[in-house]
Parts: structure tokens; C-alpha cells; sequence
């Protein structure tokens, strides 16, 4: 009986700007397409990650020469999401307000990931968060 092969983890730097954004989803989607039932990862997946992307852009403080690394890995029967930047602060769920055209996108982290958080990096330059995701199953 053949043992199942776990997906390998991936790994990526991208310039962080806006414009990276749909780079770094165009990489998840290449990567799930290479796992086992990575479809089922992909929709929430792919929100996810262009949210956690987004905000190290627009909100890690770090100076605009440097990366930001994704990281993808299926362990577990979960997808675990990582972006890391070189900022210091910490992201937090806010309520935005009725009008306001930014500032769900934690929000949306919080409702849809099975889990997230934010840690510190190794060497202590900056931080990474990280997501869960569960598979979504169809009926058929």
C-alpha cells in the first residue's frame, strides 16, 4: 500500500507593495494545486492570505526595501498560512465603522481562519502571522 506523501512546505520573499499582493495568492493557488484536495483550501485560503499580505504592506512600519516572506504548509489536514514582515506592531481585530472603506480585513481573518495569531521572529526583527485553515467540503 503506497504511503501518502505529505505536501512539502513552500516558502517565498516578495517586495512588499500593493502590487505583490496577487503575486503571493497566484503562489498559494500554484501551491494547493500540487496538494491533495488543495481545492478545498483554496476560497478561504486565497481571502486570507491577500488580507494577511495587505496588511504587512500597508501597516508593518517596516522600511520599503524590505520583504515579506509567505510561507505555506498542509499538516495535520489544516493549510497554515504565514506572513512575515519586518514591523514591530502587532495586528488587532477592530470594529470598523458602517462607512469606513478599510479596516475589516482582521476581522475577516478572525471570523474565517480556524485559528490565528501573531509571534515574534526568530533574531527579533519583526513578526509573522499565522492562519489555519480548515478544508470546506461540497456536497456532492
Amino acid at each position: 500500500m503506497p504511503v501518502p506523501r505529505r505536501p512539502r512546505a513552500f516558502a517565498a520573499s516578495l517586495d512588499s507593495r500593493t502590487e505583490s499582493t496577487p503575486i503571493a495568492r497566484h503562489l498559494l493557488r500554484a501551491y494547493l494545486a500540487g496538494c491533495p484536495f488543495g481545492e478545498r483550501y483554496r476560497d478561504v485560503a486565497e481571502l486570507l492570505l491577500g488580507e494577511l499580505f495587505a496588511n504587512a504592506v500597508q501597516h508593518s512600519g517596516a522600511p520599503d526595501d524590505r520583504l515579506i516572506e509567505i510561507r505555506f504548509a498542509v499538516t495535520n489536514g489544516r493549510l497554515r498560512i504565514e506572513v512575515h514582515d519586518a514591523g514591530a506592531g502587532r495586528p488587532s481585530v477592530r470594529t470598523a465603522a458602517p462607512d469606513e472603506e478599510y479596516g475589516r480585513g482582521l476581522f475577516l481573518v478572525n471570523e474565517l481562519a480556524e485559528r490565528w495569531g501573531c509571534c515574534p521572529r526568530a533574531g527579533g526583527i519583526g513578526k509573522f502571522v499565522w492562519a489555519l485553515v480548515a478544508p470546506t467540503f461540497t456536497l456532492v
